[in-house]
């Protein structure tokens, strides 16, 4: 049965209350240390916290017998600071396994325990959060660093909104790479399929490989000619479509040759059902690659852009371009997050095929239900619509939203306004907590599909808050040792 966490104290081991956290340190660790202590230290918020993990994370088994799992705290504690510190997973084995006040953290004493986490261990542990558990503790820890900041509870909350793009740890798309790609997973499945069902004609598999690299490096190596001479213009092309014909050509004998292996395939049990479905994934991802090589290099034709994937394996990912100076594109998908005025991120979107004007009403409405005295909030102008603004003041009292193009003149006399200007200097404090969370590990992200890629922005959000609420906590401690300091000065 898997607990919340160990009520057993470790022999040479500290309540993770007493714990001695070093308030001088510049490190990262400290206020991410200070923000889970205070979370376990009161006791209403720790039951909170606990009841959204035991809800969602289930037992090992039905009955609660066999062999206890991580306990839920250690995975939140491990799920943290893997974000918040920007590691990878070894780095968080090793961290877990040394680093002494960590271990204090997760419940382990300092004599005698020498219990040691796996790399694995972790990796299968931290995958249990999902982004509906992490957003539920959000509002949680969000509410914590409230009740210290806030002077009073029903406290008006102002918003900042904007977006930005997390990469997906993907190579830079061409049609011929991704054919590559997608030969290559093709050729060692279809290996791996035949020796799980006793097949041969695929022992050569790591040649074959290299047969098809041959050729995708030949047609990725030849440039177009920038002689003026026609003549050579017209070789260099002809060279061009003949390297991309042989390729594909090749190509698309090893497709052939792999449906009917898998035709082959009547044994091997539930295994051999689950390698042909992934096999069949990549054949078509295959067989789209062959088709636009064809259509853009042997016909000329040009793809249109709803056409075109940009990884095999990260499906999801998207072709961005956001105009910034010295980054023409970035590949992967846009996140909308939403900052409150004291540095706490309310609430966060992946949008998936969606501009920054679409997801404006619904930040704002998203929000508001789950913080009830959100009453303003501040964006760019790329969350403009008429229809957003005059939505957006349905649901809140001040809305700073610029207006694209030419101002009429009630619009110059709203945007001009002493409040509407203040707000707008305010609102670019929200590229600071941006670059806060890429940072601290959500620059790009390196766990695979859609549901990882959410789980990895949700777990960010959630570690940059308890950041936030160490931050605060150390401060409030700082002042606290330094008046006392005071006292006994005078007192002398």
């Amino acid at each position: 049965m898997r607990t919340v966490k160990n009520p057993q104290l470790q022999l040479g081991g500290t309540t993770i209350e007493k714990i001695k956290i070093n308030l001088k340190s510049r490190d990262d660790i400290p206020p991410l240390l200070l923000g889970l202590q205070h979370i376990y230290m009161i006791t209403e918020l720790r039951k909170k916290v606990f009841a959204i993990l035991e809800e969602h994370i289930n037992p090992d088994t039905d009955n609660g017998t066999g062999r206890p799992g991580m306990d839920l705290w250690n995975i939140l504690v491990f799920g943290v600071l893997r974000l918040n510190l920007n590691w990878d997973y070894d780095r968080l084995t090793e961290m877990a396994n040394n680093h002494k006040t960590i271990r204090m953290m997760v419940g382990h004493g300092t004599f005698t325990d020498d219990y040691e986490y796996k790399l694995q261990t972790l990796k299968d542990n931290v995958a249990l959060l999902t982004p509906e558990i992490l957003d539920k503790i959000n509002i949680v820890v969000v509410e914590a660093g409230h009740s210290i900041i806030k002077k009073k509870e029903d406290e008006e909350l102002l918003g900042r909104c904007d977006s930005f793009v997390v990469e997906t740890d993907v190579h830079y798309p061409t049609d011929i790479n991704l054919l590559f790609d997608a030969m290559r997973k093709v050729i060692t499945l279809i290996a791996t399929l035949c020796t799980l069902c006793k097949l041969g004609g695929w022992r050569q598999s790591e040649h074959n490989i290299k047969m098809i690299k041959r050729l995708f490096r030949k047609a990725q190596q030849l440039k177009r000619s920038t002689s003026k001479n026609q003549d050579k213009k017209d070789a260099r092309k002809t060279l061009i479509k003949t390297a991309h014909q042989e390729y594909i050509d090749l190509a698309t004998t090893f497709l052939a040759r792999a449906r009917v292996t898998i035709g082959q395939a009547n044994s091997g049990g539930p295994m051999a059902i689950a390698l042909i479905f992934e096999i069949e994934k990549f054949i078509a991802h295959a067989e789209r690659q062959i088709d636009q090589i064809n259509r853009r290099v042997i016909l000329g034709k040009k793809i249109p852009h709803a056409e075109k994937v940009f990884s095999i394996f990260e499906e999801h990912t998207e072709w961005i371009s956001k105009g910034k100076a010295g980054v023409p594109v970035e590949l992967g998908l846009k996140v909308c997050v939403f900052e409150d005025q004291y540095g706490f991120i309310l609430h966060h979107r992946v949008m998936e095929q969606e501009t920054d004007d679409k997801v404006a009403v619904p930040m704002v409405t998203e929000t508001k239900e789950r913080f009830s005295t959100l009453t303003a909030c501040s964006f760019d102008k790329g969350f403009h619509s008429p229809a957003n603004q005059k939505d957006l003041q349905e649901h809140l009292d001040k809305v700073i939203l610029p207006k694209k193009g030419k101002l009429s003149a009630k619009d110059r006399v709203r945007e001009y306004s002493p409040d509407f200007i203040q707000a707008r200097h305010q609102h670019s404090a929200v590229e600071s907590a941006i670059n806060a969370l890429e940072v601290h590990g959500l620059d790009r992200c390196p766990d695979h599909g859609l549901h990882g890629f959410k789980r990895y922005v949700a777990l960010a959000v959630l570690a940059r808050n308890i950041q936030q609420l160490g931050v605060k906590l150390r401060k409030q401690e700082i002042e606290l040792l330094e008046a006392q300091e005071k006292k006994l000065k005078k007192a002398a």
